[in-house]
């Protein structure tokens, strides 16, 4: 069983894991004031999966601290803060992972969602992590460029969906695909 096991995941089948994310850093584009910062922060304060926010200005910041146990939908933290006005300048996801294991263009699936991992060397994570999601609604333009370029080959970083190269590793046809690096 461990040699089929480890069989499909050397073919790139979209592996599922574990990880029970516990916080998320997002930094927003554009904000110039306490009051943008606000208009931010009370547009997260509805998302059923965030506990508490902290806020940081100096840096335009948030650590939104997530409700144990619940999925967590970063199209749904980005639309709060599009709603606001602003844009997201980068997304990560903190959590404990256990034992997951990655590489460039592995997909691998976690807590109902599928992750498309990109320029990451094949490795185990265990314990607590972080991963950037780097899809191009999250990310400033000089990092859209770079990933944009990287990812090029993958239909699904254009789309945010299944697309030939998820089939062929197991994704299910029209899901959502998040492309995140560590």
């Amino acid at each position: 069983m461990r040699t089929l096991i480890l069989g499909l995941l050397a073919l790139g089948f979209a592996a599922p894991g574990y990880a029970q994310f516990s916080q998320a850093k997002l930094q927003a584009s554009g904000l110039t004031c306490a009051m943008c910062a606000r208009s931010v922060y009370k547009n997260l304060e509805g998302l059923a999966f965030i506990d508490s926010i902290d806020t940081d200005l100096d840096q335009s910041s948030f650590l939104l601290k997530l409700k144990p146990g619940k999925e967590v939908d970063a199209d749904q933290i980005r639309k709060k803060v599009e709603d606001a006005g602003f844009s997201v300048a980068d997304l990560r996801l903190e959590g404990d992972f256990g034992p997951v294991i990655v590489g460039s263009d592995r997909h691998v699936a976690l807590g109902g969602r599928t992750y498309h991992f990109l320029d990451v060397p094949e490795q185990t994570l265990n314990g607590r992590r972080s991963i950037r999601v780097v899809d191009k609604d999250f990310l400033g333009s000089k990092d859209q460029k770079k990933y944009a370029a990287m990812a090029s080959a993958h239909a699904c970083y254009k789309s945010g969906r299944t697309e030939d190269c998820c089939r062929q590793a197991g994704v299910k046809s029209d899901s959502r695909v998040y492309h995140v690096t560590l």
